[in-house]
């Protein structure tokens, strides 16, 4: 169809979990704001996918959705260059994906590496549904309905960028709008994230509880950051460490200034500061990067309504977008809302 001027279109999105942690900022929000003066960014916050494995009680859904807007607000996401809004506002996603659950093989699914992952790791809760199996489908149609040109990902989500792809490509050998194909497909945009680990070493996650969330205050920042596992080599205060196998080492690396890195690394590995102290640092480098957050997003806390316009403006915005999308599919599948009487011809065939 009709091809897009520059600049290129990212897609992405979170699932509504609530109050993001820093594993989210670095892993993801911190690229994003950068990427809204580089692209036409559209962020979709996924409530229908937190319902692929929270669908039993969706009394916090919503909230949760508005918690993580505040946070992507905070962090630096501006509503004037960046499209930001909820997947449910916008129908034409589940058009989208209904039509091409009908064409995607399910052999192509149950490959996915996180299927049977997410089962094996996930026990408290029951995953054996349609969703949840068809979920890559849905994450298709929400990057195929904007015609997304990038989609930031770690080197781990990948294979939902390729099956993506693949969708894109089988959709365009079955349907065209006049030898035209409907969608472009999608290349992944590598993102470096940086490892960080959670309060008890293992990666930063909700599920494990041993997250720093964006919103803690500076003394439940520096309470967190005491109970932080370090170097396990390191017994006794007078033991030298190693900060580069070190959770708070690694705090320091991505947060930290060059001056207060140097000064772990010689005082780490001769002992000449102690895990306390080390601490101490690590939650000053913290509260420095969190603090111009919270204010950012405590104009949107007292004014939630705000917060709520932003959405509904970034979703009407995505409705046009995706409404001119689902028009081009129905012609390319021969299902378009007009009708045209057939010619004589085609009538005797």
């Amino acid at each position: 169809m009709a091809s897009r001027t520059q600049p290129k279109r990212v897609l992405s999105g979170m699932r509504s979990t609530g109050k993001l942690h820093l594993g989210n900022f670095v892993g993801a929000l911190d690229n994003w704001v950068r990427m809204q003066n580089q692209f036409d960014c559209f962020f979709f916050i996924a409530d229908w996918h937190a319902l692929t494995t929270d669908y039993a009680d969706t009394s916090q859904v919503k909230q949760n959705s508005v918690e993580v807007l505040l946070d992507w607000l905070a962090a630096g996401l501006d509503p004037d260059r960046c499209t930001m809004f909820i997947q449910s506002h916008v129908p034409q996603h589940a058009e989208l994906h209904l039509l091409l659950s009908m064409i995607t093989p399910l052999g192509w699914l149950e490959r996915v590496p996180t299927y049977k992952e997410q089962r094996d790791n996930i026990k408290e809760k029951d995953l054996g549904t349609y969703g949840f199996l068809g979920y890559p489908v849905l994450q298709a149609a929400d990057i195929m309905i904007y015609k997304g040109d990038f989609v930031p990902v770690g080197e781990d989500q990948v294979p939902h960028v390729e099956l993506t792809r693949e969708i894109a490509r089988r959709f365009n050998m079955f349907y065209r709008v006049r030898g035209v194909e409907v969608f472009p497909e999608p290349q992944p945009l590598l993102t470096t994230a940086a490892k960080l680990p959670g309060t008890d070493g293992r990666k930063m996650s909700k599920s494990y509880g041993n997250t720093v969330l964006l919103t803690d205050p500076e003394p439940v920042v520096r309470q967190k950051l005491k109970t932080m596992v370090t170097d396990p080599a390191r017994v006794r205060r007078s033991d030298p460490g190693n900060p580069d196998v070190c959770p708070v080492g690694d705090l320091h690396k991505i947060f930290s200034d060059r001056e207060t890195n140097a000064k772990v690394d010689v005082g780490c590995r001769s002992a000449g500061i102690g895990c306390i102290e080390c601490k101490s640092w690590a939650a000053d480098s913290l509260v420095q990067v969190l603090k111009p957050m919270q204010e950012r997003r405590k104009k949107y806390e007292d004014n939630p309504r705000l917060a709520w316009d932003i959405l509904e403006a970034g979703s009407d915005r995505a409705r046009k977008v995706a409404s001119t999308t689902m028009n081009e599919v129905r012609e390319a599948m021969k299902m378009s809302l007009d009708y045209e009487a057939p010619t004589s011809a085609q009538g005797a065939q």
